[in-house]
């Protein structure tokens, strides 16, 4: 009976064997779960959790990648400058032509002009070729009938580059932008600022005035 109780007793005394529970024994849900309080804590608490570091680009590859462009972009600037002055080039072959063409233009604007005109010089050498010296009557009559011809082919010349002669009437009206007044007459019969006479005829080319009419013009007589 006594010895019941001694072992009871001892039992009692006896004791009792520790759990060890080190942080790595507990499971990995459990440490996450306490790092995630504590980050919750900390930033409840005003504090800053740094976040895991970045991986940093490689300068090298970096570096490479660079040069890479700009060697790329060079080789594109310097095809545009290529480009750019064969553009130049061919603009000036251009305008170096077109200079020529004008120039060739202008010096041989007159050349069916003077083509035709040369009708009318043959003309005026054969009446000039006539002996006068005979007094023939019916020489000198040949001599101005070759000269109304001649006169026909160049009025019909004229006309044809369409050169129109301006012959102002005797009483029309002066007009400045067509007849060129040389002096002034009294008269009587002719109203003032009125064409007296016609000295020579006038000439213009399509609208523009090659010459102006040669004229007299008419002004009030004086009083007695």
């Amino acid at each position: 009976m006594s010895q019941n109780t001694g072992d009871t007793a001892n039992d009692a005394t006896s004791p009792v064997p520790s759990v060890d529970t080190k942080p790595e024994d507990a499971p990995a849900e459990f440490a996450d779960e306490v790092a995630e309080d504590t980050a919750l804590e900390a930033i409840a608490d005003g504090d800053t959790v740094s976040e895991p570091a970045k991986e940093l680009p490689d300068p090298a590859a970096a570096l490479a990648e660079a040069m890479a462009l700009v060697a790329e972009l060079t080789g594109e600037v310097e095809s545009l400058k290529d480009e750019a002055l064969r553009a130049r080039a061919e603009v000036d072959n251009i305008r170096k032509r077109s200079q020529a063409e004008v120039a060739s233009i202008r010096r041989y604007a007159v050349e069916g002009f003077a083509r035709e005109l040369l009708g009318v010089r043959d003309s005026l050498d054969l009446a000039r070729g006539v002996d006068l010296s005979a007094g023939d009557g019916d020489v000198a009559e040949k001599v101005v009938e070759g000269l109304d011809i001649t006169l026909k082919q160049l009025d019909s010349l004229m006309e044809k580059f369409s050169i129109q002669a301006v012959e102002p009437e005797v009483g029309e009206k002066l007009d400045p932008e067509l007849h060129q007044a040389v002096s002034t007459v009294e008269s009587d019969e002719v109203e003032p600022n009125c064409i007296h006479q016609r000295i020579q005829k006038g000439y213009r080319l399509h609208d523009r005035l090659l010459r102006p009419a040669m004229v007299i013009v008419a002004k009030p007589p004086a009083a007695a």
